[in-house]
């Protein structure tokens, strides 16, 4: 019987990711308070909050793999989190304008036997954004999901300069490191087509 991939995460984006590598997996969402983990440098912090999600969750079979991740924007060494009000999103985006930030993902996998876990940075830079700029982009309702106020993959991009890394650590996913990882255990893309 062939190893099973349990995605412990309920973001589209990284669902969209695996299945453009045809790595067929189920969703099994987790429920994690992530109030009260300790901020002590962003590598430890992002690695922290995936393996908690990692844990909350059981084996069904011992040929299940989960995956668990979280992504995290760092700026001037703050974390900025999914923006609850629309001032709170401007506040953000006016700060990281014309700017570099880092955007880091943790991903732990884990199975019955084995552990691993993958924390990738990219670096992002803004171009100057103007407040016609920024309010532009919020009038398009992208900012309040996405943590750092905006969405690379959609409306977003328009913000971004320049990367160095991986695209895909800012979309939520390391990708090709995390499915040369998942060799490992025994997952592979799948030769059909994914629907």
């Amino acid at each position: 019987m062939n190893n099973q991939l349990i995605l412990a995460s309920s973001s589209p984006r990284r669902r969209e990711l695996l299945n453009q590598v045809n790595i067929q997996h189920i969703v099994r969402k987790q429920d994690v308070d992530e109030s009260n983990v300790p901020f002590y440098n962003p590598r430890t912090y992002v690695q922290t909050l995936a393996e908690r999600k990692g844990r909350s969750i059981g084996f069904e079979s011992d040929q299940e793999v989960i995956l668990s991740a979280d992504t995290i924007v760092c700026y001037e060494d703050k974390v900025l989190e999914k923006p609850n009000t629309r001032e709170e999103a401007f506040q953000m985006l006016r700060s990281l304008s014309g700017q570099k930030h880092q955007v880091y993902t943790g991903v732990m996998l884990r199975s019955p036997e084995q552990e691993m876990f993958i924390v990738d940075r990219t670096t992002v830079e803004f171009w100057p954004l103007s407040k016609e700029d920024i309010e532009l982009y919020l009038d398009t309702g992208d900012s309040f999901d996405k943590a750092g106020g905006y969405g690379i993959q959609t409306e977003g991009a328009m913000l971004v300069k320049q990367i160095s890394g991986d695209y895909n650590t800012v979309v939520g996913l390391p990708l090709s490191r995390v499915v040369r990882s998942l060799r490992t255990f025994g997952i592979y893309p799948s030769i059909s087509e994914m629907k």
